[in-house]
């Protein structure tokens, strides 16, 4: 991703690596649960815009809606039939239905058609018929969203965020994404969402699909088996942190009641300097060692004020009201913490997954990719209260900004208090320990003969033109780098299994089968925790901690925290267990752009023989376009592809 070269940084050029060999690995019962090495082939137009309007309208919501919000410059659909269930796993569970009851501001438990908060959406799940439509365009343009100035920046729908995408449990999304920048592919990825038969919309180009190339299209399809909080981003390299960002909201219901829903409220760093430079400087100082530049703000649902001429995001609150309010960290590189004075949240959502609601929560934090859902309730004098969005400084993160926005009472005049400064808690980077609201055991019989582990380490991939080592990030002791013209599926399909070593893939051949995992952090690493998130899966977090891993360590089997998106602690490990119940080929990563663009993941490749591929004849002619492309884009890839 890139615009012009960086003036004063030594760039080291990914294309020119030999990069090291590694086996693709087959994962299962069959083979007593270990890893056998598989012989493996290596991989031989700018107009100023008008940022989305910060104020938030908020309107009291009685009961469920039955009509689904069109976001701003998308349009929406709907096709109403019958609703059913389906099974939406190879688990034998009985699928009777929950008791039936109405979703309303003092019953958000209940759903309709025999669903509520007791349905684990991994074991069914209703269709409702209905598809929800959208149009997406990614553009080059400039913004301003703090008052430091323009800016080079590429957006959808010519704002940033981009316009939330909103459906129903049940729903399916239909959504086309069409590039309109001059120099850039892209994907989009829709984080967070299962895409249960459906992995070809998983938007990661080089695993599920080839990149969209510039003047083309194409329409991701999937059904909404969940419901929640997401966000969805490019995959393309660290093409999001210019602003190929947005929201998702999954209507259904909820752990506890609330009487207006808020939306979405996003928290991300943002730079001044374009995505591709940050990155480029972050990989020349990872040679030494060195942190990576600090973000230049924190922008809050897309917007702050720097004291130059932006503005803050705006809300308005209703008194004696309790507000649902749906976080997100849409971060690049940091850990953020957010507070709303005087109003201590409760927790009762992390990533997609309900959980017994935690009262009492006054700043929280969120690694990058995880988000919460809280409600508050406005009991307060009425007035202005700040919100507070700060970096996590015990994450080794860090901004020159802090981030700010406005709630404010109905009917009082909007007028920023005196700010405290507050200083946010140091909890050692520890994540909120959550108990999903659905008891589910983790199966524990094969642990001891299935677990493996993934290291995080640096790895030296090869020599730079400048005849030096270059030192990257690995996991499973590899760097990752996919090419954009072979994706993963596209050898699938055509029962190519001659994997090229860097892309890391890990087979699960048995649909079924629990897997277990250790991600350890060597202790010589640099300190910074990772964000490990898993594509096409909820995972059970059995357990972390700091140095070594050993299996005197206390894990939890019984219920433990379940989610997409969770911190491996610095120089410490991170214990995870996921079902493959979800045939397709996930990517597993750091959700650090500059950590996965430096080669931070792998990807499982799940009972292969059992994917739902997408449409192929469309699916080659994306590829074609994207060659026909790549034979005079300007900026070849040169980094890990992702």
């Amino acid at each position: 991703m890139h615009f012009q070269k960086v003036v004063g940084v030594c760039l080291l050029a990914f294309a020119s690596f030999a990069w090291a060999d590694t086996p693709h690995y087959l994962w299962g019962p069959d083979r007593m649960g270990k890893m056998v090495k598989r012989a493996a082939t290596s991989s031989k137009t700018t107009s100023k815009t008008t940022i989305k309007s910060s104020t938030t309208k908020v309107a009291t919501s009685s009961s469920k809606k039955t009509t689904t919000t069109t976001a701003k410059s998308s349009s929406t659909t709907a096709k109403v039939s019958s609703s059913s269930t389906v099974a939406s796993s190879s688990s034998s569970t009985s699928l009777v239905a929950d008791s039936a009851c109405t979703n309303g501001p003092l019953t958000r438990s209940c759903w309709s058609s025999g669903f509520s908060i007791a349905t684990d959406f991994d074991q069914k799940h209703p269709t409702t018929g209905k598809t929800v439509s959208y149009n997406l365009e990614i553009t080059n343009t400039t913004c301003n969203p703090d008052g430091n100035g323009d800016q080079q920046c590429l957006l959808v729908n010519n704002q940033l965020p981009g316009p939330v995408i909103r459906a129903s449990w049940g729903d399916t999304l239909s959504i086309t994404v069409t590039n309109n920048m001059q120099d850039n592919g892209t994907s989009m990825h829709w984080h967070g969402i299962r895409q249960l038969n459906s992995c070809g919309s998983d938007g990661v180009n080089g695993i599920t699909e080839c990149p969209i190339a510039p003047g083309q299209s194409k329409t991701y399809t999937f059904l909404c088996t969940q419901f929640g909080t997401s966000w969805y981003h490019s995959h393309f390299s660290s093409q999001y942190g210019m602003g190929v960002v947005g929201t998702i909201i999954i209507d259904g219901p909820a752990s506890s009641n609330y009487d207006i829903d808020l939306g979405t409220f996003p928290v991300s760093d943002w730079y001044y300097a374009d995505a591709y430079k940050v990155n480029e400087i972050t990989l020349d100082n990872l040679q030494q060692q060195n942190p990576p530049p600090p973000s230049d703000t924190i922008l809050v649902n897309g917007t702050n004020d720097n004291g130059s001429g932006g503005s803050y995001a705006k809300v308005t609150v209703t008194a004696g009201k309790k507000h649902r309010l749906r976080l997100i960290n849409t971060s690049v590189d940091n850990f953020i913490r957010v507070k709303l004075d005087s109003h201590p949240f409760t927790v009762m959502t992390a990533d997609f997954i309900p959980v017994k609601p935690l009262p009492g929560q006054d700043w929280v934090l969120l690694a990058i990719g995880q988000r919460y859902d809280v409600v508050f309730t406005a009991n307060q004098t009425a007035g202005t209260y700040w919100f507070r969005a700060e970096v996590a400084t015990d994450c080794y993160s860090a901004s020159n900004g802090k981030g700010r926005a406005l709630f404010t009472y109905s009917g009082q005049t909007v007028s920023a208090p005196t700010d405290s400064n507050e200083t946010p808690p140091d909890t050692t980077c520890a994540e909120l320990t959550t108990t999903p609201y659905w008891t589910q055991a983790v199966d524990q019989s094969t642990f001891t003969s299935q677990l493996e582990t993934l290291n995080v380490d640096l790895d030296f991939p090869g020599v730079a033109t400048n005849d030096q080592n270059v030192v990257l990030w690995a996991l499973n002791t590899s760097t990752m780098k996919i090419a954009w013209d072979q994706p993963t599926l596209q050898m699938v399909y055509d029962k190519n299994t001659t994997y090229p070593a860097a892309y890391d893939v890990i087979e699960i051949p048995n649909e079924g089968v629990w897997t277990y995992w250790i991600i350890q952090q060597a202790s010589t690493n640099p300190p910074p925790p990772h964000p490990i998130h898993l594509h096409g899966h909820d995972f059970f977090v059995l357990g972390s901690g700091s140095g070594t891993y050993s299996s005197s360590a206390t894990l939890n089997f019984a219920n433990p925290p379940r989610r997409d998106t969770s911190t491996l602690p610095s120089a410490g490990w991170l214990a995870l267990a996921f079902q493959a119940n979800n045939p397709g080929a996930w990517l597993m990563h750091c959700h650090i752009a500059w950590h996965i663009s430096e080669g931070l993941g792998v990807q499982f490749l799940e009972a292969k023989n059992s994917i739902n591929f997408p449409d192929m004849t469309q699916f080659g002619s994306q590829c074609s376009a994207w060659k026909s492309y790549a034979k005079t884009m300007p900026y070849k890839q040169d980094d890990s592809g992702l």
